[in-house]
């Protein structure tokens, strides 16, 4: 998937002269960053390093990436992994159809320049010369990796779910992190003329191997501290009430103290506000907690456990 640039996009240096003006830059397109976050950021785009960001579904990691693309008004290549991702689906494949059309269509042109052919080596010989004309840039249908290593002017690169795909394809990647090239058996090599800014994700699922991670800078992302939340709930959720933010946020902290299969992350707090905000709530109480932890909670066994303990853990907030 490719985002265009918005227009009229700012330079990039404006927001990367420091740390804090890219922590004041973010939080501008509305992405509430930590200074471990930024600093992260910051040397990742000036040393030109992969950036390798790990934490729990929901902390923020894929909006990071949006955020910075939307910062420095560069175009988004976003590239989803799964079990079974390959070269063909990652980096380019031929367009199979278009050669096939173009075989028939010029089949009757084929004969004509086999038909003095003496022998068979001589007509193997001028059909590997054909051949290779199916082989070339027209015939080419370039996936993400590919995109964006051809983006002259840059852009940013978003390798989403990385643990998902599998040791064989991790292997795959290492020339594109490490020389942001990659060679092609029928073109050569494929240099980007600017290197993108890479992201890659993990929810840990699995453990990635030792020489991706020595090519990526790496960054954790927890989950937040109370105040940083309500800040984060606050830009997310315009015009939410203070009170009703703080409580909330208490709630959901007083959550993850709870041994649940999946605590709620800030993706489901910003989801239960506004939620809350739909149902015009301005503060929290047992019944309506009741009925809308379904926002919080993703499994029915976490909230069979909650719900006996709501009024318990409605009393700090």
């Amino acid at each position: 998937m490719t985002i265009p640039a918005p227009a009229g996009a700012s330079a990039l240096a404006a927001p990367l002269t420091s740390v804090e003006a890219l922590v004041d830059g973010l939080g501008s397109v509305g992405y509430i960053a930590s200074r471990r976050i930024a600093t992260a950021l910051y040397m990742a785009v000036n040393l030109q390093k992969p950036i390798l960001v790990e934490g729990t579904a929901g902390v923020g990691k894929t909006e990071l990436a949006l955020s910075t693309a939307k910062l420095l008004g560069l175009p988004l290549i976003r590239m989803q992994c799964y079990e079974g991702l390959d070269e063909a689906k990652a980096l380019y494949e031929w367009k199979y159809g278009k050669q096939l059309l173009y075989t028939q269509i010029l089949k009757d042109r084929m004969g004509e320049r086999l038909a003095d052919a003496l022998t068979m080596h001589e007509a193997m010989d001028r059909l590997h010369g054909m051949g290779d004309l199916f082989y070339s840039e027209p015939f080419l249908e370039p996936r993400p990796l590919m995109q964006a290593l051809r983006h002259d002017e840059g852009c940013v690169l978003l390798i989403d779910e990385i643990d998902k795909s599998d040791e064989a394809f991790e292997a795959f990647l290492l020339e594109i992190l490490s020389a942001y090239q990659v060679s092609i058996p029928e073109l050569g090599t494929v240099v980007a003329k600017t290197p993108p800014i890479v992201f890659l994700t993990s929810n840990n699922v699995r453990d990635l191997g030792d020489a991706l991670k020595r090519r990526c800078l790496h960054l954790h992302i927890p989950l937040p501290d109370a105040e940083l939340e309500q800040l984060i709930v606050a830009t997310r959720v315009p015009g939410i009430e203070q009170s009703l933010n703080e409580q909330l946020v208490s709630f959901v902290q007083a959550l993850r103290t709870i041994d649940l299969r999946k605590s709620p992350s800030i993706s489901e707090t910003v989801d239960w506000a506004r939620a809350l905000i739909l149902l015009h709530a301005d503060s929290l109480n047992a019944d309506l907690v009741h009925e809308t932890l379904n926002v919080l909670l993703k499994f029915e066994q976490d909230i069979a456990a909650v719900e006996p303990q709501i009024s318990q853990l409605l009393q700090p907030a």
